[in-house]
């Protein structure tokens, strides 16, 4: 089977674990939390800009996943933002950083086989040319020596996988703990959730993004009207646009037919 008809079975393998997203929820990938010019925007970051249109995302589940995400709301401030306190307060910046490195190193396996299931053969070789590099120069993936030497991989995982081969979003989905993501989305993060290392560094990974974005989630939830639509919102356009950074580096058009030769423009500025 060619990896063009292997992703187009991605939907049905998705709906085939979708049981396990409210029995095992897997860690999701948390997003950069600085925004710059050309760069995916971090979920949170400037949500100020954004104009929501409520009725563009798919939530028939909108009461089940307010409850949730008001759980995670009361989780965060009770045990998660005084953890995240004190391990910034009690952790040099380069250990944060040596930490950071190497969990997003193990998570390149990843990248590189999704990327080789679509038959994006150029990121899935940057992806494992990187985890290469990393696990070796790197010294254990703690220092970035790939980058430093211009070894570049694009982000990719299963539900940016679908999207980029058409595959819509699906219903909205707020996961505990881990937060908002959709039917597209969870059932890969819970399936990568699951492979030895690559879970647990999965979690790691999202523990220090979650670090490095509490103050924008925090900022977010204080300054929006409905904080839930805010991040309901921040989410889907995230990926929106992750999806169109994806189609225009493979060489593809954007689902509504037009050339992405000149890049998709930063979700605060396309609504």
């Amino acid at each position: 089977m060619s990896a063009k008809s292997s992703i187009k079975q991605l939907p049905w393998v998705f709906l085939a674990v979708l049981g396990l997203v409210l029995a095992a929820p897997g860690p999701a990938g948390a997003e950069d939390a600085t925004v710059q010019e050309g760069d995916a925007p971090d979920p949170f970051a400037g949500m100020e800009e954004v104009d929501v249109v409520e009725e563009e995302t798919n939530d028939p589940f909108e009461m089940l996943n307010r409850f949730t995400s008001s759980l995670n709301g009361i989780l965060r401030g009770a045990i998660l933002d005084p953890l995240s306190d004190g391990y910034q307060a009690v952790t040099p910046e380069p250990v944060q950083d040596a930490v950071s490195n190497a969990a997003s190193n193990l998570v390149e396996p990843v990248t590189a086989a999704t990327s080789l299931l679509q038959g994006d053969t150029e990121n899935a070789g940057a992806a494992t040319e990187r985890f290469l590099v990393n696990s070796t120069v790197g010294l254990g993936g703690t220092r970035d020596a790939a980058t430093e030497m211009g070894i570049e991989a694009r982000e990719n995982d299963p539900g940016l996988a679908a999207g980029t081969e058409g595959v819509e979003a699906g219903p909205h989905i707020v996961l505990p703990v881990i937060g908002p993501s959709n039917l597209r989305d969870a059932p890969g993060d819970i399936a990568t959730g699951f492979i030895p290392v690559v879970g647990v560094a999965k979690a790691v990974n999202s523990a220090d993004n979650y670090v490095k974005n509490k103050d924008e989630l925090r900022e977010l939830d204080e300054g929006a009207l409905d904080p839930y639509i805010a991040e309901r919102e921040a989410y889907e356009q995230n990926r929106r646009y992750k999806i169109e950074q994806a189609r225009e580096a493979m060489g593809m058009e954007s689902d509504d037919g037009s050339d992405l030769a000149d890049g998709p423009m930063p979700i605060a500025d396309s609504q």
